[in-house]
């Protein structure tokens, strides 16, 4: 181990004029860094995709803005002095309570990729069976109904029967369309979900829409299990539902989650799916104009951006046009938005360990989102990713708000201003 570092005095130095004596002028001699053992350090940054672990040089900005940290104790800069000084990252519960959220590599100046890391690391650890429970369930759940949830595939399409206007899918159809309706698994299976899609299959009719939905052929789209370490899950729900969409004619895909909006985006195409891919609010924005509202929504509203849908893939517009559009309400941003928004703590698997993570923070990131909406006074917490409706409705109860506070997709909103909900 190298000598501790020791104060020296040099002679006298004069600076702009002004002499600085020893006793002004004393220095330390470099600190050598290889009093640390870096060898699990170096365990991690030798997998490919987790290398720039290695580039932290402790400044703490990701600290401030990393939301794991406000409720544990949690960071970027955390998980890098941790493992500099000897901790199995590999080994760590820190290697799952990061959400991917990426607002820390938004403010990080060396660009320490917790995007590729942690899906790096998680991988290695996934092939090898290890993972918290939770998560290894959701893992078999999707791969063998092709949904997180463990439904039946049969059902992914029984949410149309209460949608009240035609919902036509394309292997009936038999003819092209010019959206085609990528639905995902919560809009298609949990009911706080169907009802956000019942809502926005009778807003895309009342525009006239010539759109289709895949039904039973549907997969689940895999992002969140492919930032959760399972790349080879991923890979085969990506085949399928390429070539299932490649048995179609549409102009563009419209999806429903932000997850799936990131996997259409930057994914799929490795796989031959090159479309052109919006999120609702993108399309339903474009047709602002056309939608006709009849009914006010006297509400004070306020608006969570999904992660994936903003800072992921830098959409913060629409959502935020639809909601001002509608007569009545009131838009009001809590501090921590657009760029800095918090996370609801779905992401990288997140939505799947819940009880994995409460071992180690104080509340549920969905809880101290809800604490601050309220705390602006919210009557409504606007969300716009099928994660969310769930996760917040549970923290509005958990936090003993119900009935202070409600949450609703913007597509309920807007369908409930253009009078086709109840």
């Amino acid at each position: 181990m190298a000598d501790k570092a020791k104060a020296v005095e040099v002679d006298t130095v004069v600076i702009d004029g002004v002499a600085l004596p020893p006793q002004w002028n004393r220095m330390f001699e470099p600190r050598a860094i290889t009093e640390y053992d870096l060898t699990a350090l170096d365990e991690v940054t030798a997998i490919p995709g987790a290398e720039s672990l290695g580039w932290c040089y402790q400044c703490g900005k990701c600290t401030a803005v990393c939301p794991i940290d406000t409720v544990g104790d949690y960071s970027p800069r955390k998980i890098f002095r941790r493992t500099q000084l000897g901790q199995s990252l590999l080994e760590s519960p820190d290697l799952w309570l990061c959400t991917t959220c990426s607002n820390c590599l938004r403010v990080c100046p060396k660009e320490v990729n917790m995007i590729e890391i942690m899906p790096a690391l998680r991988e290695q650890v996934v092939s090898e069976g290890q993972a918290p429970e939770e998560l290894l369930t959701a893992f078999e759940n999707t791969a063998r109904y092709g949904n997180p949830l463990g439904e039946p595939a049969r059902k992914r399409a029984d949410w149309v029967k209460g949608a009240g206007v035609p919902v036509p899918i394309m292997s009936q159809l038999k003819a092209p369309v010019d959206v085609l309706w990528f639905v995902e698994c919560y809009p298609a299976y949990h009911p706080r979900g169907q009802e956000a899609s019942v809502a926005l299959a009778r807003i895309l009719h009342a525009l006239s829409v010539n759109f289709g939905i895949l039904g039973v052929e549907e997969k689940c789209s895999g992002d969140s299990q492919r930032m959760a370490g399972e790349s080879g899950l991923f890979e085969m729900l990506a085949e399928q539902n390429v070539r299932t969409l490649s048995k179609y004619e549409f102009r563009e895909v419209m999806v429903t989650d932000p997850h799936a909006y990131n996997a259409f985006l930057h994914e799929y195409g490795a796989y031959g799916g090159n479309w052109s891919t919006r999120h609702y609010t993108q399309l339903l924005a474009e047709h602002l104009g056309e939608l006709h509202f009849v009914r006010e929504v006297p509400w004070r509203v306020t608006f969570h951006d999904p992660c994936y849908l903003g800072r992921h893939n830098g959409e913060y517009e629409a959502p935020r046009a639809l909601l001002r559009a509608i007569p009545g309400l009131e838009l009001v941003e809590m501090g921590r938005c657009r760029e800095n928004a918090y996370c609801c703590g779905g992401g990288g698997g997140g939505m799947w360990m819940d009880s994995f993570t409460a071992q180690f923070t104080t509340m549920r990131l969905s809880e101290k989102r809800v604490l601050e909406a309220i705390e602006y006074g919210a009557e409504v917490l606007a969300v716009t990713c099928p994660y969310e409706v769930s996760r917040f409705e549970d923290a509005v109860k958990s936090t003993g708000n119900a009935g202070r506070l409600r949450v609703m997709d913007i597509a309920e909103l807007l369908a409930q201003s253009m009078d086709l909900v109840p």
